[in-house]
């Protein structure tokens, strides 16, 4: 046995906790919180609660509100010139996924020169300090509070990549399950099966090691249960609060283990189809995806297969149980319709986007349970597309 264990993150979780936002210790003085550029956390209240516990905590802070749902690199560097001139000493991502990864970027390049590419690339190193970050998540899926992982992408070079070093860690984060009630059955659909794939290839990865495999079997377990009831009736705390674990919970499975080759692929689609939500990327996927890894080596899935399956509720000792289980759980949470073609992706374009999956996040396959090629890639892909 052998691994490594590093989450430095403080977490405050549970319902009602945001409010400790008034008193809680933090890492500077002078806020740069950061949100997409939807209507929600002004209209639901969450961005002038989240300025008005600052201000009782004697904190100063500015808003950047213009991140977008998949969040670009044009974006973080506005953000940074704002932090800049601002003289914030801190970043807060208030929202979801993109709003939290746009926070940890924008945090890594305050202090250091050139574009965030350059550090994304290897083209330059970090020699100046990252600024603290707070998350604040308002959504249960990506589980970035608790990982060092920021994903943003190129529209020059139609990249998206998955970038991450230890000091990207939240130095804390508040996760209120409170403020995740009021997010729409499709969005909340989408963001919990994205967590369940985090779980679900981080149980699979090559890397996978005693302490994420406890929390991806939790978060697999937890996911089955509470997802269906959380997309159905949005207002249920109990479904809300499990799903805001789980999530959480998958986030540090990335960060003691990692995930594998779906994420590459999907972040291909989504690198030339921005539009495409990264869950209904990965939900189209899945049975694609993990169909093939079976069919191709049997022998490296079985075991964790039927160990995923049981954790699901399915009975059985086949591997075959846990695709079905999947199919079972895309359809609880009504995605059984989902279809690629409806955000313009085409048959054609799979050896294209196989390649750009090589290309931009080709180390995520050298962790895959079985070896895939781009041709490999390129048939999962286009079984997808339909």
């Amino acid at each position: 046995m052998h691994f490594d264990y590093f989450i430095p993150t403080r977490i405050i979780f549970g319902r009602g906790r945001l409010d400790e936002l008034s008193s809680l210790p933090l890492p500077g003085k002078k806020a740069l919180i950061v949100i997409t550029n939807g209507k929600s956390m002004r209209n639901l209240g969450y961005l002038d609660k989240v300025a008005s516990l600052l201000e009782q905590n004697g904190v100063e802070a500015e808003v950047y509100d213009k991140v977008l749902p998949n969040p670009i690199e044009k974006h973080v560097m506005e953000a940074v010139e704002q932090a800049r001139n601002g003289n914030c000493d801190f970043i807060i991502g208030l929202g979801g996924g993109s709003a939290i990864d746009s926070a940890k970027a924008i945090a890594l390049m305050v202090k250091n020169p050139g574009t965030y590419w350059d550090y994304v690339k290897g083209l330059k190193k970090i020699t100046q300090k990252i600024l603290p970050v707070v998350a604040i998540p308002t959504t249960a899926g990506t589980g970035t509070e608790a990982d060092p992982w920021t994903v943003i992408s190129n529209l020059d070079t139609n990249e998206k990549i998955g970038y991450g070093i230890p000091e990207l860690f939240p130095s804390v984060a508040i996760v209120d399950p409170l403020l995740m009630v009021s997010v729409p059955q499709k969005l909340t659909a989408y963001q919990g099966m994205d967590a369940f794939f985090h779980a679900v290839e981080g149980y699979l990865a090559c890397v996978a090691q005693p302490f994420s495999d406890m929390l991806a079997k939790e978060a697999i377990r937890l996911i089955a249960e509470f997802l269906p009831i959380a997309v159905v009736d949005g207002e249920n705390l109990q479904a809300r609060e499990q799903m805001a674990w789980a999530s959480t919970a998958a986030g540090m499975v990335e960060s003691t283990s990692s995930c594998i080759s779906e994420h590459s692929m999907e972040h291909a689609l989504s690198a030339f189809y921005p539009d495409l939500p990264h869950g209904a990327g990965l939900v189209a996927l899945s049975v694609p995806y993990f169909s093939y890894l079976l069919e191709k080596n049997p022998d490296k899935v079985r075991v964790r297969y039927i160990e995923m399956a049981h954790a699901m509720g399915m009975p059985g000792e086949t591997p075959e149980s846990f695709i079905e289980a999947l199919k079972k759980l895309i359809s609880a949470v009504g995605l059984s319709d989902l279809k690629l073609s409806d955000w313009g992706i085409r048959p054609e374009e799979a050896e294209k986007l196989a390649a750009n999956s090589f290309e931009a996040m080709g180390a995520l396959y050298e962790l895959d349970p079985v070896a895939l090629t781009p041709q490999d890639a390129a048939q999962i892909i286009g079984r997808a597309i339909r």
